[in-house]
């Protein structure tokens, strides 16, 4: 699915910024079964952003994918994108969006360039622009000189691009990627960073499913975490990381055999309460956890009065992976060049 010129945007009344959303969610919910997958999600995503949504294998966010695509029926609630009713006003919808799944859904048999001229005709762009977009866009994505060859003969990360590629073909106003580099190698995953960076540049709003969170600090303006079907936090990366709570006080003193002696010292103040001192060598540095202004006031006190001479001190908020085991009880999954079979069980929901 690809895109055309957006004919309208929902503004809400409590968005912050006064930014237009491109897409809108409200009490959205969905069974399989007795499973529910969509437990009354909330949703907002302001136009020319990237939202990127976390969440574990079965939290839910495919399928809140393939219900703002159109894809699935919700059971209830509402949601709209660009401006359009995804339950009662699909084929408009369609036209101004675009889809990439976790796996590449081009079809094989066919030479790059038909692929993409192909679903050009199919959103009904003249023979001429089809064609204008399908040579511009394998260009873009570094595909021009494997354009006559089947998509069969491309590498993962080749397919990866073209199905990219497919998605731009109708300028989409909004474009939802789907956890879209699980398997890729790491050259090949910073490509499509980069081309996803160019899109939104260009003011394309993204939707983005993610459990990397590499790639999350990467590319996303915004973080929404769903766990079981809910929503359990969101907000900016660095609002999310000052939520869960807790920072780190990084000490590197000019003398690095001064590094244990300092740690015994802190630690024996009970400044940080239960929580111990790490000693981190390989940085000449001490990690001190603090929870509080007056804790960090004090660590910094209790250094000078013990006369120890400081090359830097600075303070470091948790990382996103922390926040989301914090928040989920998981870890984040790691990039993998290969991705077992297990993980692909979250397409069912």
């Amino acid at each position: 699915m690809a895109a055309g010129t957006v004919l309208g945007m929902t503004r809400i009344d409590n968005n912050r910024s006064g930014a237009d959303i491109a897409v809108s969610v409200r009490g959205l919910v969905k069974h399989y079964g007795e499973t529910k997958a969509l437990d009354g999600v909330d949703l907002d995503v302001r136009e020319g952003t990237v939202m990127g949504v976390l969440g574990p294998n079965g939290a839910g966010k495919t399928t809140l994918v393939r219900i703002l695509s159109t894809l699935l029926s919700p059971d209830s609630g509402l949601a709209t994108v660009a401006g359009y009713d995804v339950v009662r006003q699909p084929r408009q919808l369609r036209r101004v969006i675009g889809l990439t799944g976790q796996y590449a859904s081009v079809d094989e048999k066919l030479p790059g360039w038909e692929n993409l001229y192909m679903i050009g005709r199919l959103l009904d762009l003249p023979r001429k622009e089809a064609r204008r977009r399908a040579d511009e866009l394998l260009e873009r994505f570094s595909l021009t000189e494997a354009a006559k060859r089947p998509a069969s003969t491309y590498s993962g990360g080749m397919r990866r691009r073209l199905d990219l590629a497919a998605s731009m073909i109708g300028h989409p106003a909004v474009l939802f990627l789907d956890e879209p580099t699980t398997g890729l190698d790491p050259r090949t995953r910073n490509e499509v960073w980069d081309e996803v960076k160019r899109m939104v540049g260009d003011g394309v709003t993204v939707l983005l499913t993610t459990q990397y969170m590499e790639e999350a600090e990467q590319l996303a303006s915004e973080l929404t975490v769903v766990d079981r079907g809910k929503v359990i936090a969101g907000g900016g990366i660095e609002e999310l990381k000052a939520k869960v709570g807790g920072r780190t006080l990084r000490v590197r003193p000019a003398d690095p055999l001064q590094l244990r002696p300092l740690a015994g010292h802190l630690d024996g103040l009970g400044i940080t309460g239960l929580a111990t001192t790490t000693v981190d060598p390989e940085s000449g540095s001490l990690l001190v956890p603090i929870l509080s202004d007056e804790q960090l006031t004090a660590v910094v006190g209790a250094v000078t009065a013990r006369g120890i001479t400081v090359s830097s001190i600075t303070t470091e908020l948790p990382s996103l992976d922390e926040v989301f085991l914090s928040l989920t009880g998981h870890r984040a999954s790691v990039p993998q060049d290969t991705v077992p079979t297990e993980t692909r069980e979250e397409v069912a929901v």
